[in-house]
Protein backbone atom coordinates (compact mmCIF):
# COMPACT_ATOMS: atom_id res chain seq x y z
CA UNK A 1 0.00 0.00 0.00
CA UNK A 2 2.87 2.51 0.58
CA UNK A 3 3.73 2.36 -3.16
CA UNK A 4 0.12 3.19 -4.10
CA UNK A 5 0.10 6.09 -1.64
CA UNK A 6 3.38 7.45 -3.14
CA UNK A 7 1.91 7.20 -6.63
CA UNK A 8 -1.28 8.97 -5.54
CA UNK A 9 0.73 11.84 -4.01
CA UNK A 10 2.91 12.11 -7.13
CA UNK A 11 0.06 12.32 -9.66
CA UNK A 12 -0.87 15.96 -8.95
CA UNK A 13 2.82 16.92 -9.27
CA UNK A 14 3.19 15.03 -12.54
CA UNK A 15 0.10 16.75 -13.93
CA UNK A 16 1.25 20.14 -12.66
CA UNK A 17 4.68 19.75 -14.25
CA UNK A 18 3.01 19.83 -17.68
CA UNK A 19 1.29 23.18 -17.03
CA UNK A 20 2.80 26.08 -18.93
CA UNK A 21 2.47 29.50 -17.39
CA UNK A 22 2.47 32.15 -20.11
CA UNK A 23 0.90 35.07 -18.26
CA UNK A 24 3.37 37.92 -17.68
CA UNK A 25 4.31 38.57 -14.07
CA UNK A 26 3.45 35.05 -12.89
CA UNK A 27 6.25 33.03 -11.35
CA UNK A 28 6.15 29.58 -12.96
CA UNK A 29 7.48 27.97 -9.77
CA UNK A 30 4.83 29.63 -7.61
CA UNK A 31 2.12 28.37 -9.99
CA UNK A 32 3.19 24.78 -9.27
CA UNK A 33 2.85 25.16 -5.51
CA UNK A 34 -0.36 24.24 -3.71
CA UNK A 35 -2.67 27.27 -3.26
CA UNK A 36 -1.86 27.65 0.43
CA UNK A 37 1.86 27.97 -0.35
CA UNK A 38 1.59 30.24 -3.41
CA UNK A 39 3.45 33.54 -3.36
CA UNK A 40 1.36 36.46 -2.09
CA UNK A 41 0.06 39.14 -4.44
CA UNK A 42 2.79 41.68 -5.16
CA UNK A 43 5.65 39.33 -4.25
CA UNK A 44 7.29 40.14 -7.57
CA UNK A 45 8.33 43.55 -6.24
CA UNK A 46 9.65 42.46 -2.84
CA UNK A 47 13.22 43.59 -2.47
CA UNK A 48 14.87 46.66 -3.94
CA UNK A 49 15.41 47.52 -7.59
CA UNK A 50 18.89 47.69 -9.12
CA UNK A 51 20.41 49.31 -12.16
CA UNK A 52 23.61 49.20 -14.13
CA UNK A 53 25.15 51.51 -16.70
CA UNK A 54 26.47 50.30 -20.05
CA UNK A 55 29.08 52.49 -21.73
CA UNK A 56 29.74 52.70 -24.58
CA UNK A 57 26.38 51.77 -26.03
CA UNK A 58 26.14 48.93 -28.55
CA UNK A 59 26.48 50.48 -32.05
CA UNK A 60 25.02 47.36 -33.69
CA UNK A 61 21.61 47.69 -32.00
CA UNK A 62 19.49 50.25 -33.86
CA UNK A 63 17.76 51.29 -30.61
CA UNK A 64 21.04 52.15 -28.84
CA UNK A 65 23.22 53.22 -31.78
CA UNK A 66 23.06 56.96 -31.04
CA UNK A 67 22.96 56.59 -27.25
CA UNK A 68 25.59 58.11 -25.01
CA UNK A 69 25.01 55.30 -22.51
CA UNK A 70 22.47 52.59 -21.74
CA UNK A 71 20.67 51.97 -18.43
CA UNK A 72 19.63 48.46 -17.34
CA UNK A 73 16.88 48.27 -14.69
CA UNK A 74 16.54 45.09 -12.64
CA UNK A 75 14.50 43.47 -9.92
CA UNK A 76 17.10 41.15 -8.43
CA UNK A 77 18.60 39.64 -11.62
CA UNK A 78 15.55 40.07 -13.83
CA UNK A 79 15.41 42.94 -16.35
CA UNK A 80 12.34 44.97 -15.43
CA UNK A 81 10.60 47.95 -17.02
CA UNK A 82 10.81 50.18 -13.95
CA UNK A 83 10.51 53.89 -14.76
CA UNK A 84 13.94 55.45 -15.27
CA UNK A 85 14.60 59.17 -14.78
CA UNK A 86 17.56 61.40 -14.22
CA UNK A 87 19.28 64.76 -14.30
CA UNK A 88 22.56 66.10 -15.58
CA UNK A 89 24.12 68.15 -12.77
CA UNK A 90 26.83 70.53 -13.91
CA UNK A 91 29.06 73.51 -13.32
CA UNK A 92 29.53 75.70 -16.40
CA UNK A 93 31.80 78.74 -15.99
CA UNK A 94 31.18 78.61 -12.24
CA UNK A 95 27.39 78.55 -12.68
CA UNK A 96 25.39 75.58 -11.37
CA UNK A 97 23.16 73.85 -13.97
CA UNK A 98 20.58 71.05 -13.71
CA UNK A 99 19.03 69.48 -16.81
CA UNK A 100 16.21 66.93 -16.71
CA UNK A 101 17.11 63.88 -18.83
CA UNK A 102 14.85 61.88 -21.15
CA UNK A 103 15.34 58.15 -21.67
CA UNK A 104 13.97 55.98 -24.50
CA UNK A 105 13.02 52.32 -24.43
CA UNK A 106 15.17 49.96 -26.46
CA UNK A 107 14.64 46.57 -28.09
CA UNK A 108 15.25 44.84 -24.72
CA UNK A 109 13.06 44.79 -21.62
CA UNK A 110 14.26 47.03 -18.82
CA UNK A 111 16.88 48.68 -21.02
CA UNK A 112 16.82 52.43 -21.74
CA UNK A 113 18.97 54.61 -23.99
CA UNK A 114 20.22 58.03 -22.94
CA UNK A 115 21.35 60.46 -25.62
CA UNK A 116 23.61 63.40 -24.78
CA UNK A 117 21.39 66.26 -23.60
CA UNK A 118 23.92 68.53 -21.83
CA UNK A 119 26.49 70.94 -23.31
CA UNK A 120 30.14 70.06 -23.94
CA UNK A 121 31.30 72.91 -21.72
CA UNK A 122 31.62 72.46 -18.00
CA UNK A 123 31.90 69.65 -15.49
CA UNK A 124 29.02 67.14 -15.40
CA UNK A 125 27.59 64.35 -13.28
CA UNK A 126 24.58 62.31 -14.38
CA UNK A 127 22.16 61.08 -11.73
CA UNK A 128 20.16 58.13 -13.07
CA UNK A 129 17.32 56.55 -11.04
CA UNK A 130 15.15 53.46 -11.46
CA UNK A 131 12.07 53.33 -9.22
CA UNK A 132 9.71 50.49 -8.42
CA UNK A 133 7.80 52.73 -6.02
CA UNK A 134 7.90 56.24 -4.56
CA UNK A 135 10.26 55.22 -1.73
CA UNK A 136 11.82 52.21 -3.45
CA UNK A 137 14.49 53.40 -5.85
CA UNK A 138 18.11 52.98 -6.81
CA UNK A 139 20.38 55.64 -8.29
CA UNK A 140 23.68 55.66 -10.14
CA UNK A 141 26.10 58.56 -9.99
CA UNK A 142 27.86 58.81 -13.36
CA UNK A 143 30.77 61.24 -13.31
CA UNK A 144 31.93 62.53 -16.69
CA UNK A 145 35.59 63.23 -17.40
CA UNK A 146 37.12 66.40 -18.87
CA UNK A 147 36.54 65.24 -22.46
CA UNK A 148 32.96 64.13 -21.78
CA UNK A 149 33.59 60.39 -21.36
CA UNK A 150 32.22 58.34 -18.47
CA UNK A 151 34.95 58.53 -15.84
CA UNK A 152 33.19 56.59 -13.07
CA UNK A 153 29.90 54.99 -12.09
CA UNK A 154 28.87 54.51 -8.47
CA UNK A 155 25.67 53.14 -6.97
CA UNK A 156 25.39 54.24 -3.32
CA UNK A 157 24.55 51.29 -1.04
CA UNK A 158 24.13 50.48 2.63
CA UNK A 159 23.88 47.29 4.68
CA UNK A 160 20.43 46.28 5.90
CA UNK A 161 20.57 43.13 7.98
CA UNK A 162 22.66 40.85 5.76
CA UNK A 163 21.72 42.54 2.48
CA UNK A 164 23.37 45.27 0.46
CA UNK A 165 20.59 47.65 -0.58
CA UNK A 166 20.48 50.96 -2.46
CA UNK A 167 21.11 54.12 -0.43
CA UNK A 168 19.88 57.59 -1.35
CA UNK A 169 22.17 59.92 -3.29
CA UNK A 170 23.57 62.66 -1.07
CA UNK A 171 23.37 65.85 -3.14
CA UNK A 172 26.05 67.48 -0.95
CA UNK A 173 28.49 64.76 -2.14
CA UNK A 174 27.50 65.39 -5.78
CA UNK A 175 27.97 69.14 -5.30
CA UNK A 176 31.37 68.70 -3.63
CA UNK A 177 32.55 66.33 -6.38
CA UNK A 178 31.45 68.76 -9.11
CA UNK A 179 33.36 71.65 -7.50
CA UNK A 180 36.52 69.57 -6.91
CA UNK A 181 36.54 68.21 -10.47
CA UNK A 182 35.86 71.66 -11.95
CA UNK A 183 38.78 73.08 -9.93
CA UNK A 184 41.11 70.31 -11.18
CA UNK A 185 40.03 70.93 -14.79
CA UNK A 186 40.64 74.70 -14.40
CA UNK A 187 44.10 74.06 -12.92
CA UNK A 188 45.06 71.95 -15.96
CA UNK A 189 44.23 74.74 -18.44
Amino acid sequence: MPALRTLALSLPLLAASRIEVAAPGIDAHAALLPPVAAAPEGAVTMGPPWLSIEYPANPYDATTRSAFLVVHAFHHGTPTGFPVSGTAEGLVNGERKSIKLSFTSTSRAGVYALTKQWPDEGTWTLLVTAAQGPEDRVSAIVELGPTGEVASVRVPTRQQDRWTVPAPVQMADVERSLRERAARQSARR
